[in-house]
């Protein structure tokens, strides 16, 4: 085009049973972006894909799955895709893994790069090399009175993370070791799991605060974190009761009430903020908390199947401890484990006794049509602060879709949104044939659209000879696609 080349290389092969591979690059020489003023704005840049897996023998696997890309810049002019242009990470990892019994062995090297804007030096990445990881799922030790199970977690590997601000060592190592301890009790209908884990870890390397909360460096003192963490999970009696459905929803309805109660405990982390972070295993805090979850499910019963046709489950947690054992930092976004496992959104920004009033709505009252709706009410503003709803449906060839995406909350969290996404089309893909479709993605924080793409595909089939056989042979080899 005006602006260049643009390269693109694929090779895929599979050298032998079991094992197969996918290489991918795909780059611009961008001339640049011609401005009002004459002057050219490069953009340009290269991304690789590559993908792998392999049956080693004697119960050994490996994968591997390796992304780069050269600059996100490149990948917000360039991508055809609104996803892939707000999509902000770059993921890579390869691991070698065997599994027996309960047991399951592995070692793994990762790189995760995450691009906070398109300034060149504006990321994060995280890279494991490597990490030796050793676990066990529950496995029955005790049965006879009451059933006992016993897992564990455990690793071992060099981690390194850098940021704007702050870089840790090449190589930090970093030792954990989690035992699990978990019972089940039952009695008419009312089912106990108590449970206690001790989490250990050593890290070679700890934040240097200084006397601040924020670090931006590292000192070269180990740390030694311990934590011991009860859990119960109290599973009460369901409620059930089965009614006459509408013609449309089935010829039966079943209506069941599910509520559920949990307590954790973990105490005896008391330096949460010298922690290095490298993944979640970093971010568990002090607390003691319980949660209280209602989900309510409709079961349709179709031509003598049941079907599961809407959940909607409520929760919320309630914090004994508002500071996590004094991790909180006032006015900062601060990320737990305890609220990453709770909702998607952050929340967490000063002292809190409460969490927000989740609730997940999903929906599919027939087949073709499906419903899911997400929001995050805050007894503490009084709101919504965050929602999500997106609906599907497809009638015959057409189908189209629509979306609504809302951020409410304060700006040290995460800053407001408010977007619609609007997409239909007609056609199937696989299909020979022509179709359609459309994807807009408008903001009406910037009163603009962000997004737009159209497409119209023709898809037909190849016909072939086969030599070997000496025959005209209309065999479906691969699809010619036409944008």
């Amino acid at each position: 085009t005006q602006r260049g080349f643009a390269h693109e290389v694929n090779f895929r092969g599979k050298p032998r049973v079991g094992t197969d591979f996918n290489f991918y690059l795909y780059g611009v020489n961008d001339r640049g972006r011609l401005t009002d003023s004459g002057e050219r704005i490069k953009e340009g840049g290269f991304l690789i894909n590559g993908s792998g897996r392999s049956v080693l023998g004697k119960g050994w696997t490996g994968a591997a799955n390796i992304n780069y890309l050269s600059t996100f810049l490149f990948r917000q002019a360039f991508t055809q895709s609104f996803n892939e242009a707000i999509f902000s990470a770059v993921n890579s990892d390869g691991h070698v893994q065997k599994s027996w019994d309960t047991y399951s062995f592995g070692v793994e090297f990762s790189r995760h790069q995450f691009f906070q804007s398109t300034l060149p030096d504006d990321q994060v990445v995280i890279r494991k090399t490597p990490s030796i990881d050793f676990h066990s799922r529950e496995r029955r030790i005790l049965g006879k009175v009451i059933p006992v199970w016993y897992s564990f977690d455990s690793s071992a590997g060099f981690h390194k993370r850098r940021e704007p601000g702050f870089i840790t060592r090449q190589f930090t190592d970093r030792l954990n070791f989690a035992p699990r301890v978990m019972a089940v009790l039952q009695w008419k209908g009312f089912s106990l799991a108590p449970s206690y884990t001790f989490h250990a870890t050593h890290y070679g390397s700890r934040k240097d605060l200084s006397g601040s909360a924020t670090a931006t460096e590292t000192a070269g003192r180990d740390l030694y974190r311990q934590a011991h963490d009860f859990g119960a999970d109290l599973t009460m009696p369901s409620l059930e009761r089965i009614f006459k459905g509408p013609k449309w929803l089935g010829t039966e309805v079943k209506h069941v009430i599910e509520p559920r109660v949990t307590f954790r405990h973990v105490s005896g982390i008391r330096n949460f903020r010298e922690i290095l972070r490298f993944d979640e295993l970093d971010i568990l805090t002090s607390t003691t908390e319980a949660d209280v979850s209602l989900t309510n499910r409709l079961y349709a019963k179709r031509n003598g199947t049941v079907q599961e046709v809407l959940t909607w489950q409520v929760m919320q947690r309630r914090y004994f401890d508002p500071t996590f054992g004094g991790a909180v930092v006032d006015g900062s976004r601060n990320v737990f484990l305890s609220s990453t496992t709770l909702t998607g959104y952050s929340f967490i920004d000063r002292p809190r006794h409460y969490s927000p009033i989740i609730s997940v709505l999903r929906a599919a009252p027939i087949q073709s049509a499906s419903l899911e709706w997400r929001t995050d009410w805050d007894p503490l503003f009084k709101r919504i602060t965050n929602s999500t709803v997106i609906a599907d449906a497809r009638i015959r060839q057409t189908f189209f879709g629509i979306g609504h995406n809302q951020v409410r909350g304060t700006p040290q969290v995460s800053p407001n949104a408010n977007q619609l996404l609007l997409r239909g089309g007609i056609g199937a893909p696989g299909r020979r044939g022509w179709s359609a479709g459309y994807t807009g993605v408008y903001d009406f924080k910037e009163a603009k659209m962000q997004f737009a793409t159209t497409e119209i595909i023709l898809e037909t089939r190849m016909d072939y000879y086969d030599p070997a056989h000496h025959t005209a042979a209309n065999k479906l080899i691969d699809y010619e696609e036409a944008r």
